[in-house]
């Protein structure tokens, strides 16, 4: 199911392993969504989840910390992460809910998951999601016709259901615009012609795990208002791999006022254990330094101005990219959009901030460190 926004993914998904685990006994059944947090507090907990659609009677037992949900008549749902795919090896299964698949960090959990669907004579899969171009989706829409069956469906679609006022401001905020394209319409859009980065590539370059890291910074491109249509202020937190790779490691970009994204930045500072933070300073001059040190005035500041454009400042990193030294680590589905459709034209009409923080982070990352050596002086 490719659908947009609050068409009723999760409900349908809900409402068919509810069905299913009570019309068969005994059955064993898999949930699967980006981490154990969402298939607990969304496909189970939530609104739209599996404990409103079950009836009250026929739930036996639900253990949130592990996330076992046990049926009167034996059939057992356990929730999975996708970040953890190992857990799936092993555990077999009648049928499984993939929730919101393409944002996955990876495609692994998928892999593992169909090894393991293998009981009863017609085992299935339900997968409910927005979609985005990954690998994954391109795999499934390929076999539409064959074992696939593709529904798709807008937000508007359930406009009886949802707030009117809520579908006017997304309607004003983003129709026509290419995350209206794909967050409402549920459109698989392709890559932009001439973007400097393809999700093909971006996918080859994910790895699901971070390596041994011997620097990490956080990179920001500030906004000094916080309208809402005004730009995001982009916030990258990025690692030096042992290996000499550059790992891209958080993307915390957000569209909130100066103190408010100051905290952000700090608090991912913090959180990774960050040596430096390294931002532009074109804009807000010597405020943006002032604004992080209120909140934490131990950081260590590396302020940056932007000499060149941004189509320049990010040929270098592409071709990183390029090299194969520079890694995604998980799923960054926001950066990744701005950076498929990141070409001159698009740069001209609005400024992709996530991309311009994840280019200070890989620039500052990419020069080498110096050191000081010790020298005699004659007096």
């Amino acid at each position: 199911m490719l659908a947009g926004r609050g068409w009723g993914k999760t409900r349908t998904g809900a409402e068919d392993i509810a069905a299913f685990a009570l019309w068969n006994a005994g059955s064993r059944i898999g949930v699967i969504a980006p981490t154990f947090a969402d298939a607990r507090d969304v496909c189970v907990e939530g609104e739209s989840g599996l404990l409103r659609v079950l009836p009250p009677a026929c739930i036996a037992a639900w253990h949130r910390s592990t996330g076992d949900l046990v049926l009167f008549n034996g059939s057992r749902i356990k929730l999975y992460s996708a970040d953890q795919p190992e857990r799936l090896r092993g555990p077999q299964h009648h049928r499984v809910w993939c929730d919101e698949l393409c944002a996955w960090p990876s495609s692994a959990a998928l892999d593992q998951m169909w090894f393991g669907l293998r009981l009863g004579r017609d085992p299935r899969v339900i997968v409910t999601t927005t979609p985005r171009n990954t690998k994954a989706i391109r795999e499934l829409m390929a076999r539409e016709g064959s074992d696939v069956r593709v529904t798709r469906g807008t937000t508007f679609d359930n406009a009886d259901n949802l707030p009117a006022a809520m579908l006017t401001h997304l309607k004003k905020q983003f129709e026509g615009t290419r995350l209206g394209r794909q967050e409402l319409m549920a459109e698989i859009l392709e890559d932009t012609e001439g973007a400097f980065w393809t999700r093909e590539a971006l996918d080859a370059s994910r790895v699901r795990e971070r390596p041994p890291l011997t620097r990490v910074i956080v990179a920001v491109d500030p906004a000094m208002s916080s309208g809402a249509s005004s730009d995001e202020t982009g916030i990258i937190a990025a690692g030096l791999g042992e290996d000499g790779r550059i790992y891209i490691l958080a993307d915390w970009s957000c569209r909130k006022s100066p103190e408010a994204w100051a905290r952000r930045v700090v608090e991912l500072y913090d959180k990774e254990s960050a040596q430096m933070i390294v931002a532009e300073t074109n804009a807000g001059g010597e405020l943006v330094e002032r604004l992080l040190r209120q909140i934490m005035p131990s950081i260590f500041f590396k302020p940056v101005r932007a000499i060149r454009g941004k189509i320049d400042r990010a040929l270098p990193v592409a071709a990183l990219y390029e090299q194969d030294r520079v890694r995604h680590v998980g799923a960054l589905p926001n950066l990744e959009d701005q950076m498929t459709r990141f070409t001159p034209e698009a740069v001209a009409k609005k400024s992709p901030d996530r991309v311009d923080a994840m280019v200070w982070a890989v620039t500052e990352l990419s020069q080498p460190v110096r050191k000081g050596e010790p020298r005699i002086r004659e007096l």
